[in-house]
């Protein structure tokens, strides 16, 4: 089969697009004809070597499969031909895929293999980070720091889906736009000196109740302050490349919190939110409320020019590899 291959430790320059062995499922395992997978800034940590989760060289990465069941275990509730999404630990940027079949749904029908790739990793994380984590509410105030990337975009939507009202943070004219045009209620650059300052002001009186933050670095410290009484502060990632050193001494201050969510962890300890969570997903699709903004979409051989627009900060939303051109999405859908 094609698929993109780390063979060393390194950046987006060094992957491979070669003939790799077909995966062999386990037992408890589904295979998928892959269509479409998403890049997320996991992969660049993943084939960098730095990621939690470090595979024997050589591997193919990609964090989802969105496509067809080729095999699936008798009792697993999958058909050959089934429409699936699937969680990977790897492996998605591949003519196929095995995934456990608990972490493999059924894509309802006018969800698109695009969509249902778009829609997993950034979609699922951030939900979960939303409402199991800091447990928003929809009378509440959420931060979104990074808000035009594939986690943060999808934060503006969900937060406005949970009934929050939603600030947008981020870096350019152009990215606050699309993050306004996602729903958000006030768009702030984090280019002004005094950004901080109009997030207060934004506010109101009762501060900040939720701040997401996928970025870390100098954002952390100036976001914290805009918390209010019983602030959520949530890390997600650091996509500045710098993980922040959480002061003690201000948590102490209006009662705040500052909480970790990680999908990898979800898989270990909480398995059953992962289905909840895409059921709910799927219904927030289909009612209009969400809608994940793919502004890229590439062919698997330049799987490298996609993550490299993630890595230079250029990707607006979520870019989608399409792993079997021509063949991603079913009649009338896009």
């Amino acid at each position: 089969m094609r698929a993109i291959v780390c063979g060393t430790w390194g950046g987006p320059e060094q992957l491979t697009l070669m003939e790799f062995p077909e995966p062999v499922p386990k037992p408890d395992e589904v295979k998928i004809d892959v269509h479409a997978c998403s890049v997320n800034f996991a992969d660049l940590l993943m084939i960098g070597g730095t990621y939690q989760t470090r595979p024997a060289l050589p591997f193919v990465p990609g964090l989802e499969a969105a496509g067809t069941i080729a095999s699936a275990p008798e009792g697993s509730g999958f058909q050959p031909g089934d429409r699936v999404v699937a969680i990977l630990w790897h492996g998605g940027y591949a003519e196929q895929a095995v995934a456990s079949a608990r972490e493999t749904f059924l894509l309802p029908a006018g969800v698109s293999f695009d969509v249902g790739a778009a829609l997993t990793s950034a979609y699922v994380s951030t939900a979960l980070a939303l409402t199991r984590v800091a447990h928003l509410k929809p009378s509440e105030m959420l931060l979104v720091l990074g808000a035009s990337g594939g986690v943060g975009l999808a934060a503006v939507q969900l937060g406005k889906a949970l009934g929050a009202t939603v600030i947008a943070v981020a870096s350019t004219p152009d990215k606050l736009a699309i993050a306004r045009a996602a729903g958000a209620d006030q768009a702030i650059s984090h280019a002004d000196a005094g950004w901080k300052d109009q997030v207060v002001a934004a506010a109101g009186s009762s501060g900040v109740s939720v701040c997401f933050d996928p970025v870390g670095g100098p954002l952390f410290d100036p976001a914290l302050s805009t918390l209010g009484w019983g602030g959520r502060y949530v890390l997600v990632g650091f996509a500045a490349g710098q993980a922040p050193n959480i002061p003690a001494h201000r948590l102490l201050v209006k009662h705040r919190a500052v909480l970790g969510s990680s999908l990898r962890y979800f898989r270990y300890h909480d398995p059953a939110a992962l289905r909840d969570t895409m059921d709910q997903l799927f219904a927030w699709y289909a009612q209009g409320r969400i809608t994940p903004r793919i502004s890229l979409r590439l062919p698997l051989e330049q799987t490298a020019d996609g993550l490299r627009t993630l890595a230079e900060r250029r990707a607006i939303g979520k870019v989608v590899i399409h792993v079997r051109e021509g063949r991603d999405a079913p009649p009338g859908v896009t």
